[in-house]
């Protein structure tokens, strides 16, 4: 099958442009390849969650939400690998493989699991963007539930968000 099609766009590229802060981890870097344990067990990994930490977001932050998406999959709409809304504004780091706080919880992602979904390109695609956010939300709550997919979350903070920080990691599976 050939998979050759035009570069998909940065999909954040295309929202209102907000302030910026800083996202860092032990486990995954800016345009470096992925691990293949942070990888989907479909991949041959075993689907866990990369650290992050996030710091100099606004001071009117109330929650964050974290999300994962791989633009580059050969949808038309990109692959939702995680969404966790609703982290208090006194969470400012995730661990890896991280449990998440009380009143914090992902929405189903598009492996249809409530759960974080690791890398898994097509076998002998390009190199994949695995475009990993936090986004500093002005309100406690999300109105979502376990229930919405992650484009409705993504509506609600295009009206929520005060500020992003972003981590863009690859992966890819050779022939």
């Amino acid at each position: 099958m050939n998979l050759d099609r035009p570069a998909a766009p940065d999909p954040y590229a295309l929202l209102p442009v907000v302030p910026t802060f800083v996202l860092t981890s032990n486990d995954i870097s800016d345009g470096q390849p992925i691990d293949e344990r942070h990888a989907h067990g479909s991949a041959g990994g075993q689907n866990i969650s990369p650290h992050l930490s996030w710091t100099a977001f606004p001071e009117q932050a109330r929650s964050f939400t974290v999300s994962c998406l791989d633009p580059d999959a050969p949808t038309g709409s990109g692959f939702w690998h995680w969404m966790v809304v609703n982290l208090p504004v006194s969470v400012t780091e995730l661990a890896t493989r991280a449990e998440l706080p009380a009143g914090s919880f992902c929405v189903r992602n598009d492996f249809g699991d409530r759960d974080y979904g690791g890398p898994a390109p097509p076998v002998g695609d390009r190199p994949h963007r695995y475009i990993f956010v936090v986004h500093a939300v002005d309100v406690d709550r999300l109105e979502v539930t376990p229930d919405s997919p992650p484009a409705y979350v993504g509506f609600n903070l295009a009206f929520h968000t005060l500020a992003r920080a972003v981590i863009r990691p690859t992966f890819e599976l050779k022939e």
